[in-house]
Parts: structure tokens; sequence; C-alpha cells
């Protein structure tokens, strides 16, 4: 059966590391989920380091950080995901986005309130 699921357009911002590893500063994908997204990139990138820094990044979507069942969710209107990689000596999580917040110690409100500054 054909999938009919809506496309939404998704721009991907990539900082420090993962701007690196991407060799661009964003890029732009048409997908039905951010997971789909992020297959995408990683499929046009087909670098081990690429996908290495991409598990480890945070990701925050729309000011809003996102967990694992929020990437396969479909998406009613494009977004904007900014990929922020482990910085500063910091490591990234044991299990890939399945920690509570991008910053030991902080809660995502103080997260948001700092991005939207």
């Amino acid at each position: 059966m054909h999938d009919t699921t809506p496309m939404v357009t998704i721009s991907l911002y990539y900082w420090a590391g993962a701007k690196a590893a991407a060799g661009v500063a964003s890029e732009t994908v048409e997908a039905a989920t951010i997971e789909m997204a992020l297959r995408q990139v990683r499929d046009l990138h087909a670098d081990p380091r690429f996908d290495r820094v991409l598990r480890a990044s945070s990701l925050i979507v729309d000011g809003q950080v996102v967990h694992d069942p929020d990437l396969t969710r479909t998406l009613a209107h494009p977004v904007r995901v900014e990929i922020l990689p482990p910085f500063a000596g910091g490591q990234g999580p044991a299990c890939p986005r399945t920690h509570a917040h991008p910053l030991k110690g902080q809660s995502s409100q103080g997260v948001n309130r700092r991005l939207n500054q």
C-alpha cells in the first residue's frame, strides 16, 4: 500500500560539532516526522562521524526540547529543528535522546527561556 502521509518542510540547524560533521550550517528536507527527516540527512551525509554526533545531540523543535516519542509524531506544519551536540566537555546521553533535559540540572523551561532571550 502506498503511504499518503503529507510531507512538511523541516529546517535543520546544526550547531558546533554537528555543523562541522554535516559540513553545512543548515539544510531543509521534506518529511512527515522528525525521525524521517533525521533518517534522510543520515543517508545524505553517509558519514559515521555525522551519525555519532547526531545520535548524541539534543534536539529542540520550535523552541521545545523533544524526546524519542516526539520524533515519530506526524507533523501538521513546518518546523525548525536545532541540533545541539554535547559541548564544553559534556558527554552525550547513554541512550540517545532519552535524557530528560539537554543540560544537566536544568529544567526545559530554563533552557527555553535562555533560547528565547
